[in-house]
């Protein structure tokens, strides 16, 4: 069985596709999904209802990304939260505008059962964003943390890859898993359009939502697919970019 984790995809769904057309998909194939599924390009109520058919065919774990979760406030309470508009929320707005009532209960039951976080059998944790309390996420104070944290990260990028993991500045946090898959954080902010590893921390967020591709990584060998620049497969569109 191989372990895909897929990044983050904000309404791509063109490129979501294309990706997984340049894999060789195998009927054990699991994915395990970073979260960040709407909020960017038109297609985000498609991108959502192709997941919920793709998890009859595949194994999927799908975690909560910040995103989803202001999505969902918003379907479920009408909440017009004007930053969420502004960064992405309008075009998911206008997605879900096109969906029957029925239709979007099914959505917001999907979207209520993601999950915050997932740690497999080899000790992996996969999160959207990361997490501060020293002891992991399921003891974070403020549980929305993992969706919303970009701490772990910018330590990640941060540490003296010559520190040892003995040495007492070393960051606890990095210790407490073999490895740590995350996205939220675009990689084309330090310069990068691949998955980028730092310590053990892993971040497969592309930059999907403005100039960078889509990526899947397999969590073991660390071979990656990657759809074209998403900006390219809409055209028509501004995204994020604006």
């Amino acid at each position: 069985m191989r372990t895909l984790v897929v990044g983050d995809i904000h309404g791509g769904l063109r490129a979501l596709q294309q990706v997984l057309e340049r894999m060789e998909l195998r009927s054990n194939d699991r994915f395990i999904f970073v979260g960040d599924y709407v909020d960017g390009w038109s297609e985000n109520a498609e991108t959502i209802a192709f997941l919920m058919d793709f998890s009859e065919s595949y194994e999927c774990i799908f975690i909560r990304g910040n995103h989803d979760e202001l999505l969902y406030t918003y379907l479920k309470e009408k909440n017009n939260n004007p930053m969420w508009l502004n960064h992405g929320g309008l075009s998911s707005q206008k997605s879900y505008a096109k969906l029957s009532e029925a239709e979007i209960e099914k959505h917001i039951t999907f979207l209520e059962h993601l999950r915050n976080y997932y740690v497999d059998s080899d000790n992996r944790l996969y999160v959207h964003a990361g997490f501060t309390n020293l002891h992991g996420p399921e003891h974070e104070y403020f549980p929305n943390t993992v969706y919303w944290d970009r701490t772990l990260w910018e330590t990640a990028c941060a540490l003296d890859p010559n520190i040892s993991k003995d040495d007492p500045t070393y960051p606890k946090r990095f210790t407490l898993f073999h490895e740590i898959f995350i996205g939220h954080t675009p990689t084309t902010r330090i310069g990068k359009d691949k998955p980028a590893n730092f310590a053990n921390v892993w971040n497969t967020d592309t930059g999907a939502a403005f100039k960078g591709p889509l990526s899947i990584i397999d969590a073991d060998t660390k071979k990656v697919w990657q759809s074209d620049p998403v900006y390219t497969l809409y055209p028509e569109e501004d995204g994020r970019n604006a």
